[in-house]
């Protein structure tokens, strides 16, 4: 069975979408069958896997809203073992349409359901809110995983989403905290070793030892609408995602809350 892990803040750049894709990259590279799930209305982690969200006829939207089997919305990458499920404009409407939905808030849990056993990992980016669309991916996810930037306020905010966490698990009692994932570390800045050091303080053991740099081919990589692995497998922030990808293949179900 797929492990489905959802990547959310509700506090935007943050590098959530960065590493949705970049995971999902390494983990494809890794041979492990992989499925990127585009919850984001801005559409940001279809182009980044190369995907024109103009020429697509059917996204997240026509499988929330429309009811539309989620095989016929899966689409090929130019991984082997990376698929998507890509997310366009029209996800901005779902967020009202859903609202007078029954069971609104577990849609997109069913929606996966029937490909749950064709994937080792199964991928959530969220929008960076706490919108209903986020709470469908909490509720579908098997854990959460928080990208946490190394800058000032870093942990402001993170406590709302923990309560949104606290609360998601009356509706899915088995999710976890996947880990902690610190952003845009930067090694020359005193900065980002202090947040480092209060972020270990705050979550124990919950923060991966991966640290994701501050990497100018990391932001020049979704231009060309290409993960870094493909644009640059040489570069800092290559080498990170490979290491993240290779922690949370090792430590499995490990560092959990």
């Amino acid at each position: 069975m797929s492990r489905i892990i959802c990547i959310a803040n509700q506090k935007g750049g943050v590098g959530k979408t960065t590493t949705a894709v970049n995971l999902a990259t390494a983990l494809a590279v890794a041979e492990r069958k992989t499925l990127l799930v585009d919850c984001d209305p801005q559409g940001n982690a279809t182009t980044g896997v190369g995907i024109n969200k103009s020429e697509l006829s059917k996204n997240l939207y026509h499988g929330l809203i429309q009811k539309e089997p989620v095989q016929n919305l899966i689409i090929d990458t130019v991984m082997a073992f990376l698929k998507l499920l890509p997310a366009s404009i029209d996800l901005f409407g779902a967020e009202v349409e859903l609202i007078s939905e029954e069971n609104r808030e577990t849609i997109l849990k069913e929606l996966l359901r029937p490909i749950a056993d064709d994937y080792d990992y199964i991928l959530l980016d969220c929008p960076p809110s706490l919108s209903l669309l986020t709470i469908n991916a909490l509720s579908a996810a098997h854990s959460l995983l928080i990208p946490l930037q190394c800058e000032f306020y870093a942990l402001e905010g993170i406590g709302q989403l923990l309560y949104t966490f606290k609360r998601i698990k009356r509706l899915n009692p088995g999710l976890t905290i996947e880990g902690v994932l610190l952003t845009m570390f930067d090694k020359r800045n005193n900065l980002s070793y202090q947040v480092a050091e209060d972020a270990e303080k705050f979550f124990d053991n919950l923060v991966f030892k991966t640290r994701i740099p501050r990497n100018v081919k990391l932001g020049e990589a979704p231009s060309f609408g290409k993960p870094i692995i493909l644009y640059d497998i040489t570069s800092q922030g290559a080498r990170s995602y490979l290491e993240l990808a290779k922690e949370i293949m090792n430590d499995g179900r490990k560092r959990h809350a």
